[in-house]
């Protein structure tokens, strides 16, 4: 949809929620009836009926994204709306600070770092479900991302044992599938990205340090934060913890002991090199639409473009917890160094990674968390928690990002759609919002969280070696 102005507001006839509903047909509703008159008659053994929900489909007048044009951004509805006080100004708290301006909710971005620059934020992300959202978030195209149509596993010799793309289709003449092509793009710059949507960096409050938060007599919460070597209070209506795998809100909201980290017996190391420095080195593996991975059974290294003039790589390997830790908190020069021993494999793998510069490169050991269940969240009132914050994972999927900001549009539209009259004041927002929200954001991100743990032991075992031309996941199903 063109846009010239940049500004965007959420279309009238959807409410934002990008789907219109059909209602139901008469024929359901019949049928409705009469269950639920069966049920009203019987003995009181029965189990009462539940009203079935009418067919969704795309919004025509805003293209399914929820947004129309707007000449200026919609100015924040305080009478309709509660404030959010969103805690973490990564990818899914930004996110839901971009759906919430779009809607007119008023919200506040809070994150401790003092600028945009002040960590190391470079390792790439991997859009895929969340393509669709990307637009549903104002933003038409990332100038920034790169495509692949080429997907390649290799032995450490160099022999393709698995191939698919859209290239492999186009080749081979096969009907491509329906799924859409993988994005590949710089977690800072899909960052920048969003942080435009919302005017740029001033837009968020940085070097805000949450230290902790109550509930107000009054109803919504008060906040503590540490700013500048001072003790900073603020009122929100609602607070959404958006801080990471480490997040200060959850911790408080349920405590470490009752999903504490679990460390998925791995490390990380993680590496962005330029081109450049690959001189001499001619394969098609480096064409910026190709992504690779070349594994022995232990050690397996994952490789995709960067950017047009980068690629970024993905060590990952068995480790114990303490030696992992050991090895993170050295540094890039000893990461670097085992990176180095563990790939003398085909070419361009080991030139890629001695070429990297060490300050480009950083390694994590690896941890999730247990799900978290409806009941742990049932009494957190006007609480609740997004992205990594409610269900971390392993990297081994690409799935965290996609995650956050299906997460964050879901709740800005549930916001939406639960707050539109004021009878969500008397019955409180989490029954109007936040456990429907909560429903489906766990039921939606379960299967990622343990496919992705199921990959941490895939992907450094034998059955990653297995022959076939789709993804590894599907080499463990057929094994089972």
């Amino acid at each position: 949809m063109e846009n010239a102005a940049g500004n965007w507001t959420m279309c009238p006839e959807c409410r934002g929620q990008g789907k219109k509903s059909k209602g139901l047909s008469k024929k359901a509703q019949l049928l409705y009836r009469k269950a639920l008159l069966e049920c009203k008659t019987a003995d009181g053994t029965g189990t009462p009926s539940v009203l079935p929900k009418a067919h969704l489909y795309p919004c025509q007048n805003c293209r399914g994204t929820g947004l129309i044009p707007a000449a200026a951004p919609p100015v924040p509805d305080m009478q309709t709306y509660p404030h959010i006080a969103i805690i973490g100004g990564g990818i899914g708290g930004v996110a839901l600070a971009v759906a919430c301006l779009h809607r007119g909710i008023p919200f506040t971005l809070y994150e401790r770092d003092p600028d945009f620059h002040a960590r190391s934020q470079g390792y790439g992300l991997t859009l895929q479900q969340a393509g669709k959202a990307i637009e549903a978030l104002g933003i038409s195209q990332l100038e920034d991302a790169v495509v692949s149509t080429r997907h390649l596993v290799h032995d450490p010799r160099g022999k393709i044992i698995g191939e698919w793309g859209a290239r492999k289709w186009l080749d081979s003449n096969a009907e491509l599938p329906e799924k859409r092509t993988n994005m590949h793009i710089a977690r800072q710059s899909l960052r920048l990205a969003l942080l435009k949507q919302l005017g740029g960096h001033d837009a968020v409050q940085w070097g805000h340090q949450l230290l902790d938060f109550t509930e107000a007599d009054g109803g919504g919460i008060n906040l503590r934060f540490l700013v500048d070597g001072e003790i900073k209070n603020v009122h929100a209506g609602l607070l959404v913890g958006a801080d990471g795998i480490r997040s200060t809100v959850r911790k408080q909201l349920i405590g470490e002991s009752t999903t504490p980290l679990c460390y998925l017996d791995c490390i990380v190391i993680l590496g962005i090199c330029p081109l450049a420095a690959l001189d001499g080195i001619d394969t098609p593996l480096l064409d910026s639409a190709t992504v690779f991975q070349t594994a022995n059974g232990k050690e397996r290294i994952y490789m995709m473009p960067y950017t047009a003039n980068e690629v970024m790589w993905q060590l990952s390997f068995p480790m114990a917890q303490a030696a992992a830790t050991a090895l993170s908190a050295g540094g890039s020069g000893p990461l670097k160094e085992e990176a180095c021993r563990r790939t003398q494999w085909h070419t361009p793998i080991p030139q890629i990674v001695a070429a990297t510069p060490e300050t480009r490169i950083s390694g994590y050991p690896v941890y999730d968390r247990q799900l978290l269940s409806a009941n742990l969240l049932e009494k957190a009132g006007s609480i609740t928690l997004i992205g990594d914050a409610a269900h971390p994972m392993s990297p081994f999927k690409g799935q965290g990002a996609n995650q956050a900001l299906l997460d964050a549009l879901a709740l800005a539209r549930s916001i939406s759609k639960g707050c539109k009259s004021a009878g969500w004041i008397k019955t409180g927002i989490r029954k109007s919002v936040l456990a429907a929200f909560e429903s489906e954001m766990l039921k939606r991100s379960a299967v990622k969280v343990k496919d992705s743990a199921t990959a941490a032991g895939l992907l450094h075992s034998e059955i990653v070696l297995k022959e076939g031309n789709a993804p590894r996941g599907r080499c463990l199903k057929e094994n089972k």
